[in-house]
């Protein structure tokens, strides 16, 4: 596989501030091959949906420490599908109780990384989703 042809989409929806786990993921997928857009702080559902069409990403990675995943997760998911955006794959991480990460597995995201978890752990994962390595 051609990790560079593949576009991942890096995003930190709602209020929260601290953005350093999504700037370390970024970083180190893109030092694997993938294309990486970083979206910044504070993006809502919205715009995130709305860049990852533009951007025509094949994953979207969302970041969240603020316990409003139940919220955020779904609603970016909703507006994928409404703009054409239903097979961008979704996956996560962030401070997330198990609970919590089977009920967004069971909503369709992919996967959720909780903290410890490995740049190379994501990269296997999503090389093994996009049928790489």
């Amino acid at each position: 596989m051609e990790r560079g042809k593949r576009r991942i989409l890096i995003a930190k929806p709602g209020l929260d501030g601290h953005d350093r786990g999504a700037k370390v993921v970024a970083r180190g997928l893109a030092d694997a091959g993938y294309e990486v857009i970083y979206t910044g702080l504070h993006q809502t559902p919205e715009q995130i949906a709305e860049a990852a069409i533009q951007e025509d990403v094949d994953a979207v990675g969302l970041s969240i420490l603020s316990g409003a995943h139940m919220t955020l997760f779904p609603r970016v998911m909703e507006l994928l599908a409404e703009r054409g955006g239903e097979k961008i794959m979704v996956f996560g991480g962030g401070i997330i109780p198990e609970d919590d990460a089977v009920e967004l597995r069971r909503m369709g995201v992919a996967e959720i990384f909780t903290p410890g978890t490995t740049i190379s752990e994501i990269v296997s994962f999503l090389d093994k989703n996009f049928g790489g390595a």
